[in-house]
């Protein structure tokens, strides 16, 4: 249409004479086509944020970065590709970058709510509690309802220490959410901050009796059992919030604490070894584990634990005088008197120091140097009834120290922070995974092409088809392509060739005649398409390929597993912006994936692709039929076994389901014995 109104225009033209009513015609042709560039301009910036968009959701970060940055250089003035970058930016943890993206977005349009709860994130990562309270102020203004933005709010005057405030704002959330056990708990620890106990224990309850299963009340809980040295209840609450939440390395500390009081030396050890695993750099773990093996006279290992205290802290001379009687235990006289002597030199009338350094000194044959050690020391004893020499009263000997409490007659005792202080959860959309999917129970994705090798859990497993195998030896052109289950997400540089990709081959098809190379090409930028996340240029490729050589496999292959991804992303968003009916994009799968069966019915992974598509219906008696093909064509696919598991699991054949997953297991996918021990657990 374009070019006959470009004809038409032209042909019109020559029954104009004059330069003026040339000139004016030619204006008139002109405004004619501007509608065209605009609308295609339009069209490919909205693709683009489609594309970005998909890349964020399926956490390709940095290629969503670069789908952005293209919007932005074409459009700076919209201020939906600002915030997406920044958000991008923010799951990255470059939060300054996030902030000045966000930041910029809400200039363009200071009226959306969320926009403010992302920069809010991003000041309180960067331990800006302040701005984060006037972002949180907006957001609130915008959108009265936002627990939240109430919530983290009151998070940010806590962490001020703004106790007054903080409880002020929670009575409203407590009012208004009844139901929010958080809010409980958050008062809770704003009364223990303030030492009322008494009352922190009537909130927990409260909480508790909102949400049984609150890690944060049971861990709040446990912290004044600690307070109270009820060891044994501190263990059971703290047991609690481990069940609840595994990856909590304070809790495992804070565990072993109690446990070493209550003489469970073995479940002491266990919680500092598994507090290590967690986090290696833990202080008081390495410290306190140290004196542990100490005690059971583990000496070698305890040194290890010292020398990792001393590497982090070099000036912890109470540290130094452990590793020094470790030493000197094992026969290392003249590191144990280094040690010795740095502790000496900050405490000089330390007579248990001086008095090992000098029988170090006597054991080396050093008699001099011992003997003006134990003269110090026989000198210091003749003066303290003049109160030359410093004592410590049998009150200040505890258990426990403080941390920051640089004590010599404490060396031997367990450590524990200067303060217990809860670990605070922000509330947030945008914590975690971007579509929030980590439930324990996710399906193995589909089987698809790409031009990257499938790096498989099970080493021993190369995915292969005969099909893709012969279109690579027939239309390689440098571009070969693999039978992948994962997709993997791009560094900066592979997302760039990945997208020049895509450009050498629309060159190329540019220049294409003959229709039959055409559909070659076509598919090859598909593959290249879904790699870079564009899943919808890549559907109108493959759709164009099929429309030449509607026997393609894999076209027909690709293009269902790129709708299947275009589903899942739709899924995510509002319903307004989804293109089709959901029902009937989950049948256009099945229907593709039907068709390149009849052509290939040996072909294991298009079986297990759709019973994946019917897993995803909660279709399951027909997904475990299609992954039984599968797995009959292919005895070693492991994600057939593991997503049969599933599939049993929810279709009530529980022990099926498990023997499945460990099936799966068996073959290398470990993460199945997670979910075996959670589907066994499950009653």
């Amino acid at each position: 249409m374009k070019n006959n109104l470009v004809n038409r225009h032209i042909f019109n033209l020559s029954f104009y004479k004059g330069k003026r009513e040339g000139a004016l015609v030619l204006l008139v042709f002109i405004l004619l086509l501007c509608p065209f560039q605009r609308v295609k301009a339009q069209f490919n910036t909205d693709r683009l944020m489609i594309s970005g968009r998909s890349a964020l959701y399926y956490e390709d970060y940095v290629l969503s970065i670069q789908y952005f940055n293209q919007v932005l250089t074409a459009k700076p003035y919209l201020y939906e590709p600002w915030f997406f970058r920044g958000l991008a930016k923010f799951y990255l943890d470059d939060f300054s970058g996030a902030e000045a993206d966000v930041t910029k977005a809400v200039e363009l349009n200071p009226y959306i709510y969320n926009m403010y709860e992302l920069r809010g994130l991003c000041n309180i990562r960067q331990n800006k509690y302040a701005l984060a309270i006037a972002d949180y102020d907006n957001s609130i203004r915008l959108n009265p309802q936002n627990q939240a933005a109430w919530y983290n709010r009151a998070l940010c005057r806590v962490e001020l220490k703004d106790y007054a405030k903080a409880q002020l704002e929670l009575d409203t959330v407590v009012t208004r959410w009844k139901k929010f056990a958080g809010a409980y708990t958050l008062k809770a620890q704003i009364y223990l901050a303030q030492k009322d106990t008494t009352k922190a224990d009537q909130w927990l309850n409260r909480g508790l009796e909102v949400d049984p299963y609150d890690a944060d009340a049971w861990n709040t809980r446990a912290m004044i059992s600690l307070s109270r040295s009820h060891w044994k209840d501190a263990d059971t609450y703290l047991s609690k919030v481990i069940h609840l939440k595994p990856k909590n390395v304070g809790c495992y500390v804070n565990r072993a604490l109690a446990r070493l009081n209550l003489n469970n030396l073995r479940g002491t050890m266990s919680d500092y070894d598994t507090a290590l695993d967690l986090d290696p750099d833990n202080f008081l773990a390495h410290y306190n584990r140290g004196l542990l093996r100490m005690q059971l006279g583990d000496d070698n290992r305890a040194i290890e634990d010292f020398n990792y205290v001393i590497k982090m802290e070099p000036e912890n001379v109470l540290a130094i005088y452990n590793r020094a009687i470790l030493l000197d235990k094992t026969g290392d006289l003249r590191a144990a008197i280094r040690d010795y002597t740095r502790m000496i030199n900050q405490f000089p009338n330390f007579w248990n120091g001086l008095a090992r350094r000098a029988s170090c000194y006597r054991r080396l044959g050093m008699t001099a140097k011992a003997e003006l050690d134990e003269f110090r020391i026989f000198k210091a004893q003749n003066n303290k009834h003049l109160g030359i020499q410093p004592r410590w009263s049998a009150a200040k000997r505890k258990q426990m120290r403080k941390r920051s409490e640089i004590d010599p007659d404490k060396y031997n005792q367990i450590v524990v922070a200067d303060e217990q202080t809860a670990e605070h959860e922000y509330k947030s959309d945008y914590r975690g995974r971007v579509q929030n999917r980590a439930t324990g129970m996710d399906a193995m994705p589909m089987y698809h092409l790409s031009y990257m090798q499938y790096a498989s859990d099970v080493h021993t497993y190369h995915a292969f088809a005969p099909k893709v195998e012969t279109f690579n030896n027939a239309h390689t052109r440098n571009l070969r392509m693999y039978v992948s289950c994962a997709m993997r997400q791009l560094d900066e540089h592979e997302s760039r060739v990945m997208l020049s990709r895509v450009d050498s081959l629309t060159a190329v098809i540019s220049h294409t005649r003959d229709e039959r190379q055409l559909a070659i090409i076509l598919k090859q930028r598909a593959v290249a398409e879904s790699g870079a996340q564009n899943y919808d240029a890549a559907i109108t490729d493959l759709t164009a390929c099929i429309g030449i050589d509607s026997t393609s496999v894999l076209a027909l292959w690709q293009r269902a597993y790129c709708q299947s991804m275009m589903n899942e992303f739709d899924h995510s968003v509002s319903s307004a912006t989804a293109k089709q009916d959901p029902a009937l994009n989950a049948m256009r799968v099945i229907a593709d994936l039907d068709r390149a069966i009849q052509l290939d019915e040996d072909n294991q992974y298009l079986y297990y692709n759709r019973g994946c598509a019917n897993l995803t219906r909660k279709d399951y008696m027909h997904a475990i039929d299609d992954f039984t093909r599968a797995i009959n064509i292919d005895a070693n696919l492991a994600e057939a076994y593991y997503n049969r598991g599933l599939a049993r699991v929810q279709n009530g054949l529980k022990a099926e389901g498990i023997a499945d997953l460990s099936k799966a297991g068996e073959l290398g996918l470990y993460n199945a014995y997670s979910v075996i021990k959670r589907v066994s657990a499950d009653k």
